[in-house]
């Protein structure tokens, strides 16, 4: 059983001193990663930093980074490594970012190059400060990796654009191929674990985007673990199904320190397996669901399931 530690050896998380600590529970058997190191690592780990980008594997402490990164799969976290908001579960640090680097679309365009990824995710820290919210620096950067590598598969997982008029219009006109925004809990659980953001407004961002195109794949995740009951993930389930979500995403929640919200409980493989089925009964293309899920583990394969999904649906295949 590996731990994630911090690789860019900074502080992390002054603005999270005033919380209450939380024990940390042991985690169960089937939990388990592989420790990062290997060559292939190293190397994707070498592009990184030579073209000065953050990673969402790095700064949130991904449990798969080894396996991703052993592969050249890393998730690339535009917009800097500071987020507006300070979520109870989440391991980026929190505070006022800095200006936005007019260069870094290139930079991941160029990173990505030289990976020779076949499908690419981007994400980005939540961007209050700024008056689109980083719906432009998005489209710029998917651009950017359209005419550097044409033949990779975009997706982006987005922050919520909250009180952004018109920011999501401005990323869906750059047409990436999967459009992932997470809902992350149960609305029940939003006050305390997602408290800067709104349950509705984000269902709704993902139904605007079908709305405006629906050839683009829509895809949102959630964590358990967090206290939520089953029905509640079940009505989600619904939820983001009326919002016609294609691909859905739920794995275990794990406490990044004491100072984050606990886990409640590890949800059991078996459980996760009938999550699983459930949803495709529900009619999701795609679903992932098991205890080290992660919106953008295994996301390459997974896009491929998911347009074959597609095609079987509409009789293509």
């Amino acid at each position: 059983m590996v731990t994630i530690v911090d690789t860019l050896n900074r502080p992390r998380h002054p603005e999270k001193a005033h919380r209450p600590e939380n024990a940390v529970l042991r985690k169960p058997d089937w939990i388990r990663v592989k420790a990062p190191g290997s060559a292939g690592w190293a190397k994707t780990a070498e592009i990184v930093r030579a073209n000065g980008l953050h990673t969402v594997c790095e700064e949130a402490g991904c449990p798969n980074i080894g396996e991703c990164w052993e592969k050249k799969h890393a998730t690339f976290m535009i917009m800097g490594d500071t987020c507006t908001r300070a979520c109870a579960f989440c391991n980026v640090r929190t505070g006022l970012p800095d200006a936005l680097d007019g260069d870094e679309p290139q930079k991941v365009a160029e990173a990505v190059a030289k990976l020779g990824l076949s499908h690419v995710v981007i994400t980005s820290v939540d961007r209050d400060d700024l008056s689109d919210g980083g719906a432009e620096h998005f489209a710029r950067t998917i651009t950017a990796i359209r005419a550097a590598s044409p033949g990779t598969t975009i997706e982006i997982l987005t922050p919520d654009f909250l009180r952004k008029p018109g920011a999501v219009e401005v990323v869906v006109a750059a047409r990436p191929d999967v459009f992932n925004h997470n809902l992350e809990t149960v609305p029940a659980k939003y006050l305390t674990v997602r408290p800067g953001a709104r349950y509705f407004h984000s269902l709704r961002l993902l139904q605007q985007v079908k709305e405006l195109d629906p050839s683009i794949f829509t895809k949102s995740g959630i964590m358990v673990g967090l206290g939520e009951e089953r029905n509640e993930v079940l009505q989600l389930m619904d939820d983001l199904r009326a919002a016609e979500v294609d691909f859905m995403t739920i794995g275990q929640y794990l406490q990044p320190t004491r100072r984050h919200h606990k886990v409640e409980r590890f949800v059991t493989p078996d459980e996760f397996k009938a999550f699983e089925t459930v949803a495709f009964a529900k009619g999701f293309l795609m679903v992932s669901s098991s205890p080290l899920t992660r919106s953008s583990h295994h996301a390459g394969e997974d896009f491929e399931r998911l347009r074959k999904a597609r095609d079987q649906k509409l009789g293509r295949a």
